[in-house]
């Protein structure tokens, strides 16, 4: 599905000096895998994120998607790339305060020019166990339920592979760990997640890790064993009840 050879990203600051992001970085994506990319802030995780979502280009460098060389592709060709075949979720969960859940979800089928907007929302929604939750405003949830809501609304459109810019971020380590269990399973239904971590831990989650240090690939591995999100949480103790408010 990704293809990246000799990707090299170097970008001017305001004083017109050169910071290298990438360097020569080769890659190969296949599509229904779940790779964790790590590395230590600065190390070049989020570029490389951005230009495998489209969302930036390379200095030079090809960068194949589903075998089309994306760098010959108009602005409008690429944006249509992203909202039909790619999904995004990041740390910071975007979400317009005033728009309750189900309306968040909807706005990338607006985008999209389908007609049918409710019901392909109200699916996403309940596939991240929020069915119960549409009409809250995102004031009215908390932050692992925010993240299910821009999860829904990466997969709305049934994208090909979800980039995931550490997800886990903003979250305690129980509501992590349902986040990561909720991208096992789309893994399971032959989704390709991408998950930009620096969490050494969180990444175990993954099928395969890709290290990068000074905006270089240092390792490409497989991981033999991934840990199960969902027998982690498990293994916890329940969450206790909010106390019960009385009069």
């Amino acid at each position: 599905m990704i293809q990246l050879s000799g990707i090299h990203k170097v970008y001017r600051t305001s004083s017109d000096t050169q910071v290298t992001a990438l360097v020569d970085v080769d890659l190969q994506i296949q599509a229904g895998e779940f790779i964790a990319v790590v590395g230590a802030s600065g190390s070049g995780k989020s570029t490389l994120m951005n230009i495998m979502g489209l969302l930036d280009q390379p200095t030079r460098g090809s960068y194949l998607f589903d075998d089309q060389e994306v760098s010959r592709l108009s602005i409008d060709a690429l944006a249509s790339i992203r909202n039909q075949r790619i999904g995004f979720v990041f740390q910071a969960f975007h979400l317009l305060p005033r728009t309750s859940a189900l309306e968040n979800v909807e706005l990338p089928l607006v985008y999209s020019n389908r007609s049918d907007l409710r019901e392909p929302a109200r699916r996403a929604l309940a596939a991240v166990g929020l069915a119960d939750r549409l009409n809250h405003f995102p004031g009215e949830l908390s932050g692992g339920q925010q993240q299910r809501v821009a999860i829904a609304r990466a997969l709305v459109n049934e994208p090909d592979v979800i980039f995931a810019d550490e997800p886990t971020g903003n979250l305690d380590s129980r509501a992590g760990l349902e986040i990561i269990a909720i991208f096992q399973e789309l893994n399971r239904q032959q989704k390709t997640i991408v998950l930009v971590t620096h969490d050494e831990e969180l990444a175990r989650h993954a099928r395969r890790i890709i290290r990068l240090s000074d905006g270089q690939i240092v390792e490409d591995s497989p991981v033999t064993a991934p840990r199960d999100a969902s027998r982690s949480l498990a293994s916890q103790p329940a969450p206790e009840a909010p106390p019960e408010v009385t009069g």
